[in-house]
């Protein structure tokens, strides 16, 4: 099945633009889905096979402890799980399955001769999704096989689609705030792209693995175009203002990010615990924030700071001070560079700054390929 929805994303040609956005069809590719199929009987195995293997890749395996060892090689689409089996039962082998980040949206269907209700109650609570009684004639293992991919297949395309509609609205919120503010064009696309190069960095050394392993790196670095949305809320006069602001103008212009998180909070009550609203939140709310406690909105010190603003703090300086402002011209990149290091334990937290030093060329190269934003749609 082809979903409706086409998947957009940011691609760097260096020979033309930056960050150009293609246009990318998910095309699934027409191969047999494949099936585990855990059972210790030989008999029950060879039935399973049999019933399903002109539709389906079958891999038939004698008990839970085979499967885990071929899921490090292999992730099915769906398994048939029995329940008892010697050394770890179905339902053991479930609950791992459920609690590990890789497996747990595999569907398992038990496969089973016990029929007590209990049994059912615990089998639903643990995550199982249906029940098939042994023993089991083919073409009902067929069409209830079927039945459930195709109903798998059909949540995977409906979340492709929501995804897609996800990232075009946040396109369209970064694009009204890039546009509204004349004086910082291609700013949200090139801070995204520095947050890629960043992240991905930082989890390939494991720093700050603890926080990052629970991230969805795409919706982060998604998110991350949200984190000047407050400036919504900031008047044209001084939001485009073509000189240095006054201590007050500049007072209000700091308030961005206090309404950046509050815009998002107002949306993220109406939706139900969001990994991307949460990160956009974190963004807005303390890209701002210093390590030695001295930013804004709140003052926050060192750790206390939410990662996903201490990632942004390098970022959103850095691509400041290499690019066109109105009060000053860019900064060469080895200034720029050695600013960041030198704020380093004060304005910036010293490990994410240890790993911006490591990828300075890689920032280097992003920066140079647009200044305005005619440019970067150009």
């Amino acid at each position: 099945m082809h979903s409706d929805c086409d998947q957009k994303r940011l691609l760097w040609d260096k020979g033309e633009s930056f960050l150009r956005v293609q246009t990318l069809v998910w095309v699934r590719v027409s191969m047999k889905k494949t099936i585990f199929v855990v059972d210790d009987s030989d008999t029950n195995l060879a039935m399973a096979e049999e019933a399903l293997l002109d539709f389906y890749q079958v891999m038939t395996l004698p008990s839970a402890i085979k499967m885990f060892a071929l899921l490090e090689k292999v992730t099915p689409d769906l398994i048939l799980l029995d329940i008892e089996m010697p050394d770890m039962d179905g339902f053991e082998a479930l609950r791992r399955l459920k609690t590990h980040t890789l497996y747990a949206e595999i569907p398992v269907v038990f496969l089973t001769s016990m029929t007590d209700a209990a049994v059912e109650v615990r089998g639903f609570q643990l995550g199982v999704v249906d029940f098939i009684t042994k023993p089991f004639s083919a073409p009902v293992l067929l069409n209830r096989m079927k039945t459930h991919l195709q109903i798998d297949e059909i949540i995977q395309d409906r979340t492709v689609q929501i995804e897609c509609l996800k990232n075009a609205i946040v396109f369209s919120f970064a694009d009204i705030v890039e546009k509204r503010d004349k004086n910082t064009g291609g700013h949200i696309e090139r801070t995204s792209e520095y947050i890629r190069i960043l992240a991905n960095t930082m989890m390939e050394h494991g720093i700050y693995e603890d926080a990052l392993s629970n991230l969805n790196l795409v919706s982060l670095i998604s998110s991350s175009r949200l984190h000047d949305i407050g400036k919504i809320a900031i008047s044209d006069s001084i939001l485009n203002k073509p000189g240095k602001l006054t201590d007050e103008e500049f007072a209000i212009m700091k308030t961005h990010a206090a309404e950046g998180e509050a815009i998002i909070d107002q949306i993220a009550s109406r939706a139900d615990n969001d990994e991307f609203l949460h990160n956009a939140k974190l963004f807005a709310g303390y890209h701002h924030e210093r390590w030695d406690g001295t930013g804004y909105p709140y003052g926050l010190k060192e750790r206390k700071i939410p990662l996903q603003g201490r990632i942004m703090a390098v970022v959103d300086v850095y691509d400041a001070l290499v690019s066109m402002r109105p009060y000053k011209p860019p900064f060469p990149d080895t200034e720029a560079i050695q600013i960041i290091m030198d704020n380093a334990g004060t304005q910036f937290d010293p490990i994410i700054a240890d790993v911006f030093f490591e990828v300075k060329d890689q920032f280097n190269e992003v920066s140079q390929l647009c200044y305005n934003w005619a440019d970067c749609n150009s």
